[in-house]
Formats: structure tokens, C-alpha cells, sequence
């Protein structure tokens, strides 16, 4: 009966997002499928972090839509969620649930606090400093780089990846009360998240301005994430070929769930 609860429940989540244009077809049909198994394998903690996220993160990709229409041509972060976003968001996520299942230890929770911590907290700092109208700033030298740009932190995006990732923490032992686990404290939770979250966004920075791959439009010149622009084949520019958007998502919430693990072996 749990895993129908989770099949009809993320069905119905999936499909109003695909409807409203937060998901491709890809990525509603994925979202179907990890959310049967955060619900099914696990319960209302891990399915509740799941949604929030999932919630959160589209409310805040359609402020201002109309103004990140060349944000999406150029840049894997924003606007509709294919199969491979969803995977690389909620994948790590959905391991963690069923190892949990299999061998139920409070340390998976940690772990997943961080990984969701770190993904919510790197969204929406996209999502929030894209709106700020100052542009950001290399991770590494400093120096202004384009709205969007990978390897760019902003003082806007990093107040609202930490406001997300605390949000995360908090909800977190909230649902843990309700679904009547045992677990870390609200205080262990919320810095897991916070730190988590933050350490989690500051990677995707790091690996934005390292080794993420990168192309170049050969109309306008524009450095950009997407391997079509200006209706061409953007060629590849720098960083690891296979070091893609989603491929440095998955990345940085592995560090997020790593630190997450480390602050709250400390209470």
C-alpha cells in the first residue's frame, strides 16, 4: 500500500509540475520513479525533503521567468528539468533512501540532509542571484563574470543558499518527529544542513570555474554551458569533457552530504 501511496502521490506532484512547464516529459516520468521510491522505500522524511525541494526550487525558476530566457539557451541550470537534472538533484538522494532500507542507521539521514542541503542551497543561489542585478564573481580571482556564469558567487546568491539549506535542516527534523524516527537534534540538523548546503553550493562554484566543461559560440563568442547556441553547435572551450551541469551537481552534493555527516558527528 506504501509504494501506491508514493506512485499516485508523486504522480500527481510530477505531473502538475510537467503541466506547468517545470518538467520535460524525461523529467516527469523520472520524478515519478524516484518519488514512488523515496515514499515507497522510506516515508514521509525522506518523500517531505524530497517535495520541498522540488517545490521550492520551481516556485523560485518561474520569478522573473521572462528574464532568464537566455540564462536557459546558454546555461544548464535554470527553467525545465529533464531526466538528467532530476537524476543528478535527487539521485544520490534516492541511494541513500534504500540503503536505508536495507541497513537503517542514522548516519544515511545525515548524509541526506547534506546532499538535499547542497542541492537546494545551489539552486537557489542560481535561482535568487540571477535576479540581483549585480553581476557575480569568480570563485577563484574575483573578477565579474556574465549573470549565470558558472563559477560565479554572489553576496545575494550566497544569503539564499544559506537560507535554503537551514530550511533544509529545519524541515528535516520536523518530518523526522512526524514519521517518528530517532535521530540528530534540531540544532545537529539545521548546522548538517547549513554547512552541508553551503559547502555543497561553493563546490559547484569551484568545479564551475575549474573543470566543468564549457563550450564556446562560434556566432556570438559567448562561453556557454549548452552544446547548441545562436542555433549552432557550440564547440568545446575547456574543463573535462564529461564534467557536465549535471555531472558537477551530482559532485557537490556528495561534498554536501559529506560535511553534513562531519558536523553532526560533533553534537
Amino acid at each position: 500500500m506504501q509504494w501506491v501511496i508514493g506512485v499516485l502521490g508523486a504522480l500527481f506532484v510530477a505531473g502538475a509540475a510537467y503541466r506547468k512547464g517545470s518538467l520535460s516529459l524525461s523529467g516527469m516520468l523520472a520524478a515519478v520513479v524516484m518519488g514512488a521510491i523515496y515514499f515507497g522505500a522510506g516515508n514521509a522524511f525522506w518523500f517531505g525533503i524530497l517535495l520541498l525541494f522540488f517545490i521550492s526550487s520551481s516556485l523560485l525558476s518561474k520569478l522573473k521567468a521572462e528574464h532568464k530566457e537566455e540564462l536557459e539557451r546558454s546555461y544548464a541550470k535554470t527553467g525545465r528539468r529533464d531526466a538528467g537534472q532530476v537524476f543528478a538533484n535527487g539521485g544520490l538522494g534516492m541511494l541513500l533512501v534504500l540503503l536505508s532500507a536495507v541497513y537503517p542507521r542514522s548516519e544515511w539521514e545525515l548524509l541526506f540532509v547534506g546532499v538535499m542541503a547542497a542541492v537546494t542551497a545551489d539552486t537557489w543561489a542560481t535561482e535568487i542571484g540571477t535576479l540581483s542585478g549585480k553581476p557575480p564573481r569568480s570563485v577563484l580571482t574575483g573578477r565579474k563574470l556574465p549573470t549565470g556564469a558558472s563559477g560565479g558567487v554572489s553576496l545575494p546568491g550566497t544569503l539564499a543558499a544559506a537560507a535554503g539549506a537551514a530550511m533544509i535542516g529545519a524541515v528535516s527534523w520536523v518530518l523526522q518527529q512526524l514519521a517518528g524516527m530517532q535521530g540528530p537534534s534540531f540544532t545537529a540538523l539545521v548546522a548538517a544542513g547549513l554547512l552541508g548546503g553551503l559547502a555543497g553550493a561553493f563546490a559547484d562554484s569551484l568545479l564551475g570555474a575549474t573543470v566543468q566543461q564549457m563550450n564556446r559560440c562560434d556566432v556570438c563568442g559567448r562561453e556557454v554551458e549548452s552544446g547548441v547556441h545562436c542555433g549552432r553547435p557550440a564547440v568545446h572551450h575547456r574543463g573535462w569533457r564529461w564534467m557536465g551541469n549535471d555531472a558537477v551537481n551530482a559532485v557537490s552534493s556528495i561534498v554536501g552530504g559529506a560535511v553534513a555527516l562531519l558536523i553532526g558527528g560533533l553534537f
